[in-house]
């Protein structure tokens, strides 16, 4: 599992989000209820995303989450830094507190290339082009 459970229930509720016209204000309930994901759970990470910019609320009648920005501007690493924090990624793989370019350990070479490829990866990839991957792949399951 490359990111904690919070962190992919976000990817795909904001994908969910995305897919939905703009400015729509959505309830969390009903994106749980798309996604088969547990309501409460789901309401708290979306406050934790409504914190971290990505997301804004209305409370009372009416009222929902929508996305604070379009989705081709949300990338991917900032939903992971929003839940999951970026600090995983710069440890070394091993847990080892003194792992560096001076006094690597045995994977530090192996994971360095692999930490900047995702890294990389995820400052590209847009919440606009996952929620397009996700919606295609749900129409070809039908």
């Amino acid at each position: 599992m490359l990111f904690s459970r919070p962190c992919e229930y976000a990817i795909r509720a904001l994908a969910d989000l995305a897919r939905q016209p703009r400015g729509r204000l959505v309830p969390v309930e009903e994106v749980a209820r798309r996604e088969g994901l547990a309501g409460p759970f789901l309401s708290r990470i979306f406050y934790q995303l409504a914190r971290a910019g990505l997301l804004l609320s209305r409370k009372g009648p009416g009222g929902g989450f929508q996305l604070a920005r379009p989705a081709s501007e949300i990338r991917l690493q900032e939903i992971v830094a929003a839940i999951d924090g970026l600090d995983g990624w710069r440890q070394c793989v091993l847990g080892l507190p003194q792992c560096n370019e001076e006094a690597p350990c045995p994977l530090h070479p192996m994971w360095k290339r692999v930490r900047e490829e995702i890294l990389g990866y995820s400052e590209k990839v847009t919440l606009a082009e996952l929620a397009r991957a996700e919606g295609k792949k749900r129409r070809t399951k039908r």
